[in-house]
């Protein structure tokens, strides 16, 4: 019986630098031969659509970068052949409601399915089932909580909920003969999985999904085999010409082969050039697999994982508290003329003991973004 071969790109997003050749649909110029003759070979293309497609902006308050594509570049998304994109990610709303649904409209008038978000709740978390040459390849797509996560009775998209997502995992595989998750989420521009990341994929290998595939880092990090399901933390952009720099620059796409009896993931090498993106050529793509493959053997050990984060938390570390300080011109003036060491005069153990319990506690945690949001709510009116 013949199997099915699909592609998985990562992060898409049409931006002011190639919107005309998106707009156009110039495949050719966006991908290049060689990188567009792979496409062709596959049955199925899948990407991480990052941006919503819209032509009325209407920008959300937000932390990050608000991204929007004319509705119009859906031209090019179609041009490269994609069959399905995740709207799973802290973007979907960067226009609110409007943003979404216009981009649902404008994939559906295209031809093009979507997984991981809709008008409510209920809707987001529906998975994409993809059926051909007898088999069933489900998708589940869910992003972690920022700011766009559908409602109850709120457009958005389907978060990653411990208690719900990993029964709709269970449940989609008595369904299907594999389980893709698109899981959007983990540490941007960050090598490695987070300790709880690395928990959570671990978690929905073992309730069935085949196939984990973490994107947002908008670099490659690593992959694990873990109990029959291949796992990767991170495959870098598939095309963001936005804030170019070592780690943005190459990507990989997941090229998967599914039979009656076996999975087999591939990994194809991509270097952005310009606005643009190809297929990566020897010596290039040699070194990056290999880099791919070192850091897939280090995440294997445990405390490794935990040391690197526990670095990179450290590092970061006085950024969030000059946040907890409301990032003031005076506090970040000071601070930086104690040579940053203004956090450590003004936070004792026990009061950063204190916001680590409110950070930590769901509890805690529940009642400062309900006050956090009731108060911009009121500053809105």
């Amino acid at each position: 019986m013949a199997g099915i071969r699909m592609i998985i790109g990562g992060d898409l997003v049409p931006t002011p630098s190639n919107a005309h050749l998106f707009n156009s649909g110039d495949a050719e110029v966006l991908l290049g031969e060689v990188l567009l003759g792979h496409l062709s070979k596959a049955d199925f293309r899948v990407v991480n659509l990052e941006a919503p497609l819209a032509d009325q902006e209407a920008p959300i308050l937000k932390n990050g970068p608000n991204l929007l594509s004319p509705a119009s570049a859906v031209k090019g998304i179609a041009a490269i052949g994609v069959n399905l994109v995740s709207l799973a990610n802290n973007h979907c709303l960067d226009n609110g409601e409007h943003g979404l649904f216009s981009t649902l409209k404008t994939l559906q008038d295209n031809g093009i399915d979507w997984v991981g978000a809709g008008p409510d709740l209920q809707a987001a978390a529906e998975p994409y089932i993809f059926a051909m040459n007898g088999l069933r390849i489900g998708f589940y797509a869910c992003a972690e909580h920022e700011f766009s996560i559908a409602a109850f009775n709120g457009a958005g998209a389907n978060p990653f909920d411990p208690l719900e997502s990993l029964d709709h995992v269970s449940d989609l595989k008595k369904r299907c003969d594999y389980v893709i998750v698109l899981y959007h989420g983990g540490r941007e521009l960050y090598r490695y999985p987070s300790p709880d990341l690395q928990v959570i994929c671990r978690k929905l290998a073992e309730k069935g999904a085949d196939l984990i595939l973490c994107q947002h880092s908008h670099c490659i990090g690593a992959f694990e085999q873990y109990k029959g399901s291949m796992i990767v933390y991170g495959q870098g952009n598939f095309l963001f010409d936005y804030e170019e720099n070592e780690f943005t620059r190459t990507a990989l796409l997941i090229d998967v082969e599914f039979t009656a009896t076996e999975m087999m993931v591939g990994f194809l090498p991509l270097i952005k050039q310009g606005n643009v993106v190809r297929m990566a050529d020897n010596p290039s793509a040699a070194e990056i697999l290999a880099s791919f493959r070192q850091r897939s053997e280090q995440i294997l050990d445990e405390a490794l994982v935990q040391s690197q984060y526990d670095d990179l938390a450290l590092e970061k570390l006085n950024g969030y508290l000059a946040a907890f300080m409301g990032n003031s011109l005076l506090f970040r003036v000071m601070n930086k003329l104690s040579g940053h060491r203004l956090t450590s005069f003004m936070y004792s153990p026990l009061s950063l003991t204190r916001l680590r319990n409110y950070i930590e506690c769901e509890a805690h945690r529940e009642l400062i973004l309900a006050g956090l949001k009731k108060h911009l709510a009121q500053q809105d009116k």
